[in-house]
């Protein structure tokens, strides 16, 4: 049996790795007030990209996400990953690999930081060592961030990871307040890039 035919919950995938500032790990039940703090103290700079920050949530419905994103994991369908700063243990943010196609070993990387750890470098690196995971553990053969247009935050972090910009879907999706929006497509793609 080729690795490619493999049922995907089958596949062993690390629970976490580190990076040199970063515990980045899988979701565990109990996660859910940490990540809701995060929410709340970051909601202003979330609002406008996320659909899931439009209002916030109890704690309560931040713990069944965490405990969803948990059943996810141990099924291969996303890969949620929490990032926490090594030596203080502060929930820095939130990544992962979504939108898996595990025949085509296709994952889309999404982030978000708590405010208080933005522009100090940290999703950058969570996404370099997301890539080098999915591409050493899970056999990648492409990597993509997706974001809206005007979203530059976002698409600087891809270019300075190193993805390159393939193109715009112009009107691709409607943004939070229900509006026609661009999304430009990073990628990274085994034989090119790496």
């Amino acid at each position: 049996m080729n690795n490619y035919s493999i049922d995907p919950i089958l596949i062993p995938v690390p629970e976490s790795f580190e990076s040199s500032r970063l515990h980045i790990r899988a979701a565990r039940w109990g996660d859910g007030p940490a990540v809701n703090e995060a929410v709340r103290e970051s909601a202003d700079e979330l609002s406008p990209w996320m659909p899931w920050a439009q209002r916030i949530p109890t704690v309560e419905e931040s713990e069944v996400s965490i405990r969803k994103s948990r059943l996810q994991f141990l099924e291969r369908s996303d890969i949620r990953l929490l990032l926490f700063h090594k030596s203080t243990g502060q929930l820095i943010g939130s990544s992962g690999l979504h939108r898996i196609d595990w025949q085509v070993r296709k994952f889309e990387i999404g982030y978000w930081a708590h405010t208080s750890y933005t522009g100090q470098g940290y999703i950058t690196e969570a996404v370099n060592a997301i890539t080098d995971f999915a591409i050493q553990e899970l056999q990648a053969n492409r990597l993509e961030i997706r974001c809206d247009s005007r979203n530059t935050q976002s698409s600087r972090v891809a270019e300075r990871t190193g993805f390159t910009l393939e193109g715009i879907l112009r009107n691709d999706k409607t943004d939070v307040q229900g509006n026609l929006r661009d999304t430009m497509i990073y990628s990274k793609v085994r034989g090119i890039e790496y």
